[in-house]
């Protein structure tokens, strides 16, 4: 996302204005949530070839992968509220400076 939307419906371009760490946190945050969601896609791929396969073994076995992945959904949810804050906070800091900005001209 090279862009942010100001208050009154303009938009900057990230490379031109903003708060670059705090973009900088969004990009590490979208890789981590990125990072979980690949993992999860292994774990599924992984349950269906051992629901598959029937041998009673891989079905215990799956078990631990269900609970890996719903540990998993927990941590994107976490992440998706994280970056909901930042991004609302950031937003309000960005009105902030336009307003403090206009008042000084």
């Amino acid at each position: 996302m090279n862009s942010e939307t100001q208050s009154d419906g303009e938009v900057e371009d990230a490379e031109g204005g903003g708060n670059p760490e705090a973009w900088a946190t969004f990009n590490n945050n979208f890789r981590q949530v990125q990072s979980v969601l690949d993992r999860n896609r292994h774990l599924i791929q992984q349950v269906n070839e051992n629901h598959q396969s029937r041998i009673p073994d891989n079905m215990v076995k799956n078990v631990s992968l269900i609970q890996e992945l719903n540990g998993n959904i927990s941590k994107v949810v976490h992440l998706y509220s994280d970056l909901n804050s930042n991004f609302t906070s950031m937003c309000h800091q960005q009105q902030q400076r336009s307003n403090n900005s206009r008042r000084d001209s």
